[in-house]
């Protein structure tokens, strides 16, 4: 009989099912098109394209929609090592314009991690390059997991 929970996972593994997990249950990411390219331990890569429901009233991507891009990206990355870390505060500078069309990229690594906190810069480029936002995230663990593991 198979065990309800793998015995041992290496870090990527354990990466992968949690972006899977949370995923899974982000409506708002889901409803915003937003698709994971990529996790690894502390880190994660979040594409969307620009749509005609992203446009602000200037007819360019809305600040918030690249937010939540970059967002997302910095939950995937610091919630790879499965216990639950929420945003102390978050902030974002943003560089230029994202166009109906273009194809949004946030990449997210960590930048230091100390006991409960944590730091993780995050870039939303273009798929040419151009970047549209630096975002920076701080994290906090808190008490939970998203999956039990059984370490024996």
């Amino acid at each position: 009989m198979n065990a309800p929970y793998p015995t041992h996972l290496s870090p990527q593994q354990r990466a992968e099912r949690v972006a899977a997990r949370m995923l899974e249950r982000d409506r708002a990411a889901a409803d915003l098109g937003l698709s994971l390219n990529h996790t690894a331990p502390g880190a994660a890569s979040i594409s969307l394209t620009v749509e005609t429901r992203h446009l602000n009233g200037h007819d360019i991507c809305h600040g918030g929609v690249i937010f939540t891009l970059a967002d997302t990206a910095f939950a995937i990355a610091c919630n790879s090592y499965n216990q639950v870390v929420v945003a102390q505060h978050n902030t974002i500078s943003f560089v230029t314009p994202a166009q109906l069309g273009e194809v949004l990229t946030a990449v997210a690594s960590e930048t230091a991690k100390e006991g409960r906190n944590g730091i993780y810069d995050v870039q939303v480029t273009t798929e040419t390059g151009r970047v549209i936002a630096h975002f920076r995230g701080c994290s906090r663990v808190i008490q939970g997991v998203h999956f039990e593991e059984n370490k024996g």
